[in-house]
């Protein structure tokens, strides 16, 4: 499987609020995607002097803010599939967020913790 980006992502009511904090401390937005899930999400990467990079997904429906793991795959079939087998649970139900242009869906561990998984489609 191969792993393109791996960043802390933000989910959350929130999301003006939580970009301005990450500017204050020096990151820019660096790509804003829009429309994504039938609930008109809005996710922003930003990405500080350093390298560093946090993504912040604007989302209504969250009962609070959650903090997840944005891990990009070459190949999302593959880590979907990776990761299902390990006991991860996608929490959409079978439901994968498709733009045209990336394919994503939240998957949980037995644990608790979030992996975002997300595939960007490269046009070869």
């Amino acid at each position: 499987m191969k792993i393109t980006s791996f960043n802390p992502l933000i989910v959350t009511k929130n999301a003006e609020e939580t970009i301005k904090l990450f500017e204050e401390l020096g990151f820019e937005a660096k790509h804003t995607k829009t429309g994504i899930t039938d609930e008109n999400m809005t996710s922003v990467s930003m990405k500080n002097a350093d390298g560093f990079r946090v993504s912040i997904t604007k989302a209504d429906n969250v009962p609070q803010d959650i903090c997840s793991i944005r891990m990009n795959v070459r190949d999302f079939d593959e880590a979907y599939e990776f990761l299902i087998s390990k006991g991860f649970k996608n929490t959409q139900g079978d439901k994968v967020a498709d733009t045209g242009t990336s394919k994503a869906t939240m998957l949980v561990s037995p644990s608790g913790f979030t992996i975002v998984l997300i595939e960007h489609i490269r046009k070869e």
